[in-house]
């Protein structure tokens, strides 16, 4: 890990943005992460400054690219589970173009903290894989007094090499920051997730398999229907689609997706290879409420998005967005025992309960007992 890691108060989330401003950087573009959010706020707020929502993290890095050959200082925000997503783009085109942008990522599995199992192993590797990257980089400054210097050896250092900086930024480091539009609530008269999960569990063959995208998703639905034939992805942020392809290859009977907006736009060339391989018996459940429920509720693009034409465009046999429980419940039934790929989408709420668990099982017993019982099914 970088040098400098004692941290002994908290740093100013507005003052940090606005020293940034002072050396010209912007705009801003990321995939918000919950440790992110004080900046991401705040920078929607000024009316000065603006935040581009990616769908994925190698995304950001390209765009901020284009925008630094256009004459500005680019700012990527991230947090680290994506730095998988950024390896090609650092390696393949900041490096050889010598494009410089400044990286803050975050450092979620924290090896001097308890955190999620999805993120010990790229908690531990953050700093070294940013280091194999020959990516210089350094602490998130650690006093307000330390970042006007640190921000300085940042720009020093893209000005003469042409290449970018990362501060790595640890929990609670920041001070937080209170939005003067705190989310959005336009999908308010939407049912729930939870009612939602409630209506195609209702709908559910006992045969099928569930494959449940990461985050609030697959941890309610671990909620409403623990089973051995369900998968929850606490990570792999969009990989729902493809796994459950993989699975849908190899076995005959139906494989449900459980997907949200955000991890759909993540990886939405899944739905072309879903559409081109044709798995018949493929249920492609997309819970849209525009926003990145578990990192802040900040919005996502889905908005604009037509996911059913998407999803018809790249070869699904049916797709469709259907309104309330009564029309999902109905439309999973159906979708259960019709030749597929099927998509449906549905508009769900911003509210969640209060308390939301999370999957008992590690990962690895989760994998394992799936394991079993697929290796029983003819």
């Amino acid at each position: 890990m970088p040098d400098g890691e004692d941290v002994n108060e908290r740093v100013s989330s507005q003052a940090f943005i606005d020293t940034l401003s002072s050396h010209g950087f912007g705009p801003y573009i990321g995939v918000p992460c919950s440790y992110l959010r004080p900046f991401i706020d705040y920078v929607i707020d000024r009316a000065d400054l603006s935040y581009v929502a990616a769908t994925n993290e190698g995304e950001a890095l390209a765009i901020a690219a284009g925008s630094q050959l256009a004459g500005r200082r680019p700012v990527v925000m991230l947090q680290n589970s994506g730095l998988g997503n950024l390896v090609n783009p650092l390696a393949s085109l900041t490096y050889p173009f010598r494009i410089p942008a400044l990286i803050i990522v975050t450092l979620r599995g924290d090896p001097s903290s308890t955190d999620e199992p999805q993120h010990e192993l790229m908690g531990r590797v953050t700093s070294d894989l940013l280091r194999v990257l020959e990516v210089n980089h350094e602490w998130f400054p650690a006093s307000d007094a330390a970042i006007g210097p640190a921000v300085a050896r940042a720009v020093a250092h893209q000005d003469n090499t042409g290449l970018p900086f990362a501060f790595i930024l640890r929990k609670n480091v920041v001070t937080e920051y209170s939005p003067e539009a705190a989310g959005h609530s336009a999908n308010a008269t939407n049912p729930t997730r939870r009612r939602a999960l409630e209506a195609i569990h209702a709908a559910l063959l006992p045969s099928s398999v569930v494959v449940a995208t990461t985050g609030k998703t697959g941890r309610e639905w671990f909620e409403v229907d623990d089973r051995d034939r369900n998968l929850y992805l606490v990570g792999s942020m969009g990989c729902a689609p493809s796994v459950a392809l993989g699975l849908a290859r190899e076995i005959a009977d139906p494989v449900i997706v459980l997907d949200g907006d955000g991890a759909a736009l993540m990886r939405l060339e899944s739905l072309a290879s879903v559409g081109h391989q044709k798995p018949a018996r493929f249920v492609h459940v997309v819970l849209d409420n525009e926003a990145y429920d578990s990192t802040g509720a900040q919005r996502t693009i889905s908005a604009a998005v037509d996911f059913p034409a998407v999803a018809r465009a790249c070869g699904y046999v049916s797709a469709a967005s259907v309104v309330g429980l009564d029309e999902l419940g109905k439309a999973v039934k159906r979708a259960q025992q019709a030749p597929g790929p099927h998509l449906i989408h549905c508009r769900i709420s911003l509210s969640t309960a209060a308390e939301v668990g999370r999957p008992s099982l590690p990962p690895r017993a989760v994998a394992e007992r799936m394991r079993r019982v697929l290796s029983r099914t003819p």
